[in-house]
Order: C-alpha cells, then structure tokens, then sequence
C-alpha cells in the first residue's frame, strides 16, 4: 500500500505543500534574521533544514525586537 503513495504523481501531491511550507518560513526568518544582524541564527537557519520547525521557533521566541 506505501509503495503506492510513493509513484510520481502522488509523491508530489504532499512534497509540494511540504516544500513551499518550510521555503516560506525558511524566508521570513533568515530575512529576520539577517536585518536583526544575527550572523549566528542566519548561519544555523541557512544550513539546518528541519521543515519550517526551527524557523518558527526563531521568530516566535528568538527574534530581536527592532522597531
């Protein structure tokens, strides 16, 4: 039955949602934090890929407030 969800057309139906959810938030934060000027989380957050779960927690607890 598994090898069935993993034929071309339905591997995409669920890698494609998956890859633009982690690139978004891959974005923001590495965006965030390269404007905070936080060379170590931009240096993590470029090289870690962890589907969006360390983005999230970067700019949910982690972000310098700059306003």
């Amino acid at each position: 039955m598994l090898e069935y969800y993993l034929q071309p057309p339905f591997m995409f139906i669920w890698l494609l949602p998956l890859l633009i959810w982690s690139l978004l938030w891959k974005a923001m934060a590495l965006w965030k934090a390269g404007r905070n000027n936080q060379i170590g989380w931009f240096i993590v957050l470029f090289f870690v890929q962890t589907i969006g779960v360390l983005d999230l927690i970067y700019l949910l607890f982690f972000q310098a407030d700059h306003e």
